[in-house]
């Protein structure tokens, strides 16, 4: 007698498909009480079965067709507003096409004959159930939900703060909204600061085009445009900034810097500003620095096992200069403070002086620097040699006088942490000479330098095999037949990555070891293409051999690796 799926239990479809085995359905139908879950989520959630595959049992248990990620990546929101959000929500619906006579809803339980329903009396319409995943639909929700909204404030300009700006004193900066031609504007500021708190962002971009502005964020390291003002708010926008960072609101041809502190429900924000006058307008950059609790650890930076060992040997020595090197928001200062976390103790004082502050560690002695009143690099490190420390944080060696000090304060038995602004390892050698500091002192000094870089990781959740084009391997030093050994990886985009086919960053790192061989060049004046020979020799993985580890493991796509390294 043939097997008939929609007369048979899901298990049985289960164990026919041969998923699982007999025993871990008998497992499931024990614990499903305790989680209070169908059988089939409860498979799923003891990491017995992958929810791809249960929706394919549920397929074919249930006669219902299974929703195609693909076709929920461009859902048009008047359809998905038919659907009020909590219903969506609670319910775990959402509406994905409408025709003229039915409308298409992705359900996680389309056999909820209520839900089914409401539903129908809700849209008034006859409805055909989909199937979806949870942790999809979850994602679903949350992306279009939330560009409902986004698009409901910004064309009705509404809504309440959810955070407030203070300054120095901890004292709110009030700016009214409830009336005036700045309301709309100031309602705005609060809708694109809260939405990129709660994205994840590093960077806004507020810029001013011809014809409308243009908003983006800076998420994992790539810039995504969440919204376009109209271009006749944009002189409000960036009027209603300069009030909150306390700028000159009458200049516009000049560039302003400023910072706002922002209190939310949940997190303290430190905002860097940041305005700049163009042709069209002035362009204004916020970084946003969470001012929270440091959750970053040395094994979740994406060191490999040898690289750990390695920069851990380094930076628990008694003294001596460790540098970490790379452009803006490659991780440095991550990595940085990761470093002091490691080795904090009770024994140990540990000064930063850093420009901002931009994680906070508690239990270390942490100065920001602040030139308008005259507490400099230069003058913060000099009353820091007062304060009895045993290992030192410099936000960054930018010019001689805190190069100096950060040499003598190696050569006296202390520990010295910074960074610099370099492309790579041994670039950073001659980089620390050009800046004024004699070859001797620095080969006497240096320990490790580290160049780092962030490559953002392939979205695990539409992850699929790639082949590269002939360029693609020209660009990365790599041939056919070595291609062909490899399973490249790429991400195809889906509405867990929203469509970017990536999710997260991981590090690359190149370590220089200063050995004696090293040493000697660096005080002999050597060029940074014999350090960088020396380096190899001795076993340092450059920027791009680290990246191209990191490809062939799937971690990361070649696009990322053309993007970030050199081949030598």
């Amino acid at each position: 007698m043939s097997f008939n799926p929609q007369f048979a239990r899901l298990g049985e479809i289960l164990v026919h498909m041969g998923m699982v085995t007999e025993d871990q359905i008998k497992e499931a139908l024990v614990k499903q009480n305790n989680f209070r879950l169908k059988i089939g989520e409860t498979l799923v959630k003891l990491g017995y079965l992958k929810e791809s595959v249960l929706l394919t049992a549920l397929q074919q248990q249930l006669d219902i067709p299974v929703v195609k990620e693909k076709d929920l990546l461009e859902l048009e929101l008047t359809v998905v507003k038919i659907i009020p959000e909590p219903f969506a929500v609670e319910n775990r619906v959402i509406a994905v096409k409408k025709t003229n006579d039915t409308v298409f809803v992705a359900m996680t339980d389309p056999e909820n004959i209520m839900i089914v329903d409401s539903l129908k009396k809700i849209i008034d319409m006859p409805i055909t159930p989909l199937l979806i995943g949870e942790s999809t639909l979850t994602d679903t929700l949350e992306r279009y939900y939330k560009s409902i909204r986004t698009t409901s404030q910004v064309e009705d300009a509404v809504g309440n703060f959810e955070f407030v700006a203070v300054d120095e004193d901890e004292n709110e900066i009030t700016i009214d909204s409830k009336s005036g031609e700045d309301a709309p504007a100031v309602k705005l500021i609060n809708l694109i600061i809260t939405e990129a708190i709660k994205s994840g962002c590093t960077d806004i971009h507020i810029e001013p085009l011809s014809k409308s502005s243009r908003v983006r964020f800076r998420i994992d390291g790539a810039l995504r445009e969440v919204m376009s003002p109209p271009v006749h708010m944009h002189p409000g926008l960036v009027s209603i900034i300069k009030v909150m960072s306390k700028l000159n609101i009458a200049e516009r041809r000049l560039p302003q810097d400023g910072h706002i502190s922002l209190k939310t429900a949940v997190k303290s924000v430190d905002v860097r500003v940041s305005l700049t006058p163009t042709v069209v307008g002035e362009k204004v950059v916020m970084r946003l620095l969470d001012k929270g609790e440091f959750g970053f650890t040395l094994t979740n930076l994406g060191f490999t096992g040898d690289n750990l060992d390695m920069f851990k040997k380094w930076i628990k020595r008694p003294y001596g200069i460790n540098i970490v090197s790379g452009p803006t928001g490659s991780g440095k200062s991550t990595t940085l403070h990761a470093a002091l976390k490691e080795i904090m103790d009770i024994e140990n004082n540990i000064v930063t002086v850093e420009d901002p502050v931009e994680y906070r560690l508690d239990g270390i002695c942490q100065i920001e620097a602040n030139s308008k009143i005259g507490l400099t690099f230069g003058k913060a490190l000099r009353s820091v040699l007062r304060q009895d420390p045993d290992i030192v944080l410099i936000g960054e060696i930018r010019d001689h006088e805190t190069a100096d000090i950060a040499i003598k304060f190696s050569l006296t038995g202390h520990l010295v942490f910074s960074t610099l602004h370099a492309n790579d390892a041994p670039s950073t050698v001659t980089r620390l000479i050009d800046i004024g500091i004699p070859p001797y002192l620095v080969a006497s000094s240096l320990n490790l330098v580290m160049a780092q870089r962030l490559v953002r990781r392939v979205c695990p959740h539409c992850v699929g095999d790639y082949k590269p084009t002939d360029e693609e391997l020209v660009n990365i030093g790599m041939t056919r037949e070595e291609a062909d050994k490899i399973n490249f990886k790429k991400g195809v985009g889906c509405v867990h990555c929203d469509n970017t086919g990536y999710s997260g960053r991981t590090g690359i790192f190149e370590m220089l070891e200063v050995i004696p061989k090293i040493r000697h060049l660096i005080f002999n004046g050597a060029n940074q293409d014999l350090i960088r020979d020396a380096a190899l020799e001795n076993g340092m993985l450059s920027l791009h051999e680290s990246a191209i580890i990191k490809m062939k493991e799937g971690e990361t796509s070649i696009g990322e690796v053309i993007k970030f390294t050199v081949v030598e």
